[in-house]
């Protein structure tokens, strides 16, 4: 897979308290964007790659069978702003971003700077460089310091931190914002007190959807989706 270099244009971002960077430093995170694209392809070109080299390379990606539910989301909600936690190599927010109208924005949150790149490089293949950031950072960090409303959230980071980052951004959700949760049959122990409280709390209407396994045999797994009320 194809990495890139980010150069060091910095520009105002009136949503977060940080700059919209390429990249900016600031303590422990960093956010990347790309302004150009070169050797473009088309969405569905990228994500047909990454699913190719994600079975040989172990890359736990969402797939193409359980974000067929990520496209229902937004094709449903319509969602403007998505906030990505867990970015991995870019698929996921590929497949999101792909979907939104002009003025759309995906913010990603991704730990691996190695990843953060990488993913980078799929957005400038895809052609949605301009509707995607990365922020580089812990997410247990990061969260806290985000600002702005978010329609839409997708969690496919650290598990036993679901519920912590739903936590930590619930004050940045509206009536009839979505919070997508991947992996919660696979890792049902680790998300349980997420799960707990998206069910029970009284702030979601929350369902739980399964998808048979993305490559070969195997059991499968599931998102759960959840409308703030």
């Amino acid at each position: 897979m194809s990495t890139c270099s980010v150069d060091t244009k910095l520009g105002e971002n009136p949503r977060f308290r940080y700059k919209k960077i390429v990249p900016f430093v600031r303590s422990d995170r960093q956010v990347y964007t790309q302004d150009y694209c070169s050797a473009c392809m088309n969405p569905e070109e990228v994500l047909a790659s990454i699913e190719q080299i994600a079975p040989r390379q172990g890359l736990p990606i969402i797939g193409p069978k359980r974000g067929l539910f990520l496209d229902e989301v937004i094709e449903k909600y319509s969602p403007t702003t998505i906030l990505e936690v867990g970015t991995l190599v870019g698929y996921s927010a590929i497949r999101m971003a792909r979907h939104l109208q002009n003025g759309g924005r995906v913010t990603c949150v991704e730990l691996s700077g190695e990843r953060a790149r990488t993913a980078l490089a799929n957005f400038e293949r895809a052609g949605l460089s301009k509707r995607i950031e990365v922020v580089l950072g812990d997410a247990r960090k990061v969260l806290p310091t985000l600002q702005g409303r978010f329609d839409m959230v997708f969690f496919d980071a650290v598990k036993e931190d679901y519920l912590y980052y739903l936590e930590s951004i619930e004050g940045l959700l509206h009536q009839g914002s979505v919070v997508v949760a991947d992996n919660v049959k696979s890792h049902a122990e680790a998300v349980a007190p997420y799960l707990e409280y998206v069910r029970k709390s009284g702030k979601y209407s929350s369902t739980y959807r399964e998808a048979p396994p993305n490559f070969g045999n195997g059991p499968g797994d599931a998102v759960e989706i959840s409308v703030r009320l």
